[in-house]
This record gives structure tokens, sequence and C-alpha cells, in this order.
């Protein structure tokens, strides 16, 4: 049953601040759910049931070997748009408040490392991690790629392979995969594990027996 009509003028202030607490209730809501660990946001990856599907569908073997290896083989980082390369797409992407030059560098914003939970406010203190590791890819069949294409891996930003965190944390993870080394922070193992499966997945890329084991274990508790 519709309530008591109200006089005209005091419909209109009844509506704005109906109108002004629906806003702060959205506001409270996007605070909720956009705090500092929804603030990194590579492409989601598909849910935990989807890629222990994919994780049993990679070629399982020895790693190869680094013969021929070198970081230039893999172009990045390559132009996206304007003067903004992948790093600086990916810091804007990933960071809150960001703002750039001329040049489009990073000259002040807040990033949230998912890795670790620490927050930046420099951008000289973030590294973007390639999810699976440049030499990690070529041990695992990059090695037979054209350079087109490790160049699109590299810069791929429409997979979960590019993410903004913690520098020395990134340095530490260097090109181990995740039976050598996980997030710090063990709340976003499982987010880990998924983008690293999807990414592998999707280049057809192999995985050796300790890494599918230990990617499983973290899926089977996701």
């Amino acid at each position: 049953m519709p309530g008591p009509r109200l006089p005209l003028g005091k419909q209109s202030v009844y509506a704005r601040r109906t109108a002004v607490a629906a806003g702060l209730a959205a506001l409270v809501g996007s605070l909720v759910l956009n705090g500092p660990a929804a603030q990194a946001a590579p492409p989601t990856p598909p849910d935990a049931a989807t890629v222990r599907a994919e994780l049993a569908k990679l070629t399982v073997q020895p790693e190869g070997s680094m013969d021929g290896y070198s970081r230039a083989k893999f172009p990045h980082w390559i132009t996206q748009h304007g003067q903004c390369n992948t790093r600086e797409v990916v810091l804007q992407r990933d960071g809150k408040d960001v703002e750039t030059d001329e040049r489009c560098a990073a000259v002040s914003g807040t990033w949230y490392s998912p890795y670790d939970g620490a927050t930046w406010h420099d951008a000289q203190d973030v590294d973007i991690d390639h999810v699976v590791p440049l030499a990690q890819a070529w041990r695992s069949g990059a090695s037979k790629w054209t350079t087109a294409q490790r160049q699109a891996f590299a810069n791929d930003l429409s997979r979960p392979q590019l993410i903004a965190v913690t520098d020395r944390v990134n340095q530490a993870k260097g090109d181990k995969d995740p039976a050598q080394w996980l997030p710090p922070l063990k709340s976003y193992q499982c987010e880990y594990a998924r983008m690293w499966v999807s990414v592998k997945y999707d280049y057809k890329l192999t995985v050796d027996a300790a890494e599918k084991n230990a990617l499983a274990g973290i899926l089977n508790s996701c």
C-alpha cells in the first residue's frame, strides 16, 4: 500500500534526502568492494574449477634449457598508445589517483601490491611483474616462438599476465615457478595460481611435475 502523500514542497525535500542517502549507501558499498585488496586490476582469470580443468590439459615435461635466452628476445615495454608504454598503462590501470606527465610517466598515485599487501606512493617502488616470467616461458616452450610472439606475450594486457607489485618482492620471485615461489600474502595465492595456469594454458606452455603438483594443491583449496 502506498504511503501518505506529502505536500509538494515536502516531496521535493524528501526526494533530495532520499537521493543523498542512496548516494551515501553506494559510496559505502564502493569502499567495501573496492578497498586496497581490489585496487590492482589485471584481467580476471577463470574460476578455480575451470582452471583445474585447464591444468589437467597442460603438457607435463621437464623444463627446457636456458640456452639462447635473453630478455631482449621478449621486446618490452612497447608503445601502447601515444607516448604510453606497457609499463605506464599497467601503472595507471592498477593504481589509484595516478597522475602522469607529458611523457605518460606516472608522477604520483597509490599502488597496492596484492603479492605482499604493501601500499606505495612512488612508482619507482613498483615493478610490473610478468606472472609467468619470461625465462620461465622460455623454458616452457617460448624458445620456439617468433620474436613477434614473444613480444606479444611480454606485453599482454588482455590476460592476467601483468600486474603492478612491490619491486623487491618481484625481484625475490625472479623466474621461479609456483613450486619454488608463491606470493607472501597467502590470501592471494589462489588468485595467483589461477592467473598462472590461465596464462600457461592460453599460450600452450608446458609445466613440470613439481609445478603441476604445487598448482593442483593450491587450486584444490580455492
